[in-house]
């Protein structure tokens, strides 16, 4: 991949020599040449600029003025070029990567190059890595979501509670601040609203169908449309439930993810 590439400096034969030098290294593109420090900043805003070959001194503002108006953060790999070494300190302190005076010199130029290259590939290795991270991590986080969904849950019986696989659950039905439990033949009330349940169980396999019913995806066998806004849903036992608009939508976006 070639790396784009801006050369600013007032003195037109100086870009133009180094365009010639650049012009050497098939890894260097040279999009656009810079007279002032304005015109730097005005082609730093229009694209990302990998390399830039910067004069400290030009007319209007200078090098260090173009760093302070963009912004460390934003300067691309910059090599400082020009004809005073006061200036190599206060370089550096801006991390400027190298300071090259003039007139430049091919060998001490293609050892610059080869500085730039290794520092973009070792941003661009820092930035993999940190995108994998970042993905892994979100991996990792989806992992434990589903993980923290409850596989049993514990139903309350005065001396003997006992506990009922939510996979067995057929579905729910809202009774005030309880919920009835469907279970084969069994109805299990449970202390808890259906919102409440609603918000611990797995989405992708419980559906809150209408504002009193939760069923078990899995054991819905046909759906029903009754106009614009209700229906029913059958399941595989033969029990029919009530289900709203809303909760057709939301049923239809889990059966087909």
């Amino acid at each position: 991949m070639k790396l784009t590439t801006i050369i600013a400096d007032d003195e037109p034969l100086a870009r133009e020599r180094l365009r010639f030098l650049l012009s050497s290294d098939e890894e260097i593109c040279v999009v656009g040449e810079c007279r002032n420090g304005r015109e730097v900043v005005t082609a730093l805003k229009e694209r990302r600029i990998d390399v830039l070959f910067l004069d400290i001194q030009m007319p209007g503002r200078g090098g260090f003025e173009v760093i302070e108006q963009v912004g460390l953060a934003h300067m691309p790999v910059t090599v400082f070029v020009t004809a005073h070494n006061q200036h190599a300190v206060k370089a550096f302190e801006v991390q400027a990567l190298d300071y090259l005076t003039k007139p430049v010199e091919p060998e001490r130029l293609q050892a610059t190059l080869a500085r730039v290259k290794e520092r973009l590939a070792s941003s661009a290795a820092l930035s993999n890595q940190e995108q994998l991270k970042s993905a892994l991590q979100s991996l990792g986080n989806g992992a434990k979501a589903r993980r923290d969904y409850p596989r049993r849950l514990l139903i309350p019986g005065g001396r003997r509670d006992s506990f009922v696989n939510v996979d067995e659950i057929e579905w729910i039905e809202a009774a005030d601040y309880y919920c009835c439990l469907h279970v084969g033949s069994k109805n299990l009330m449970l202390r808890e609203t259906i919102k409440q349940l609603a918000e611990i169980l797995d989405p992708e396999k419980f559906v809150r169908i209408h504002r009193s019913i939760i069923v078990n995806v899995d054991r819905v066998q046909e759906i029903f449309r009754e106009g614009r806004s209700e229906g029913f849903v059958s399941l595989t036992n033969g029990q029919r439930l009530k289900m709203s608009r809303a909760g057709w939508q939301q049923l239809l976006v889990v059966t087909r993810s």
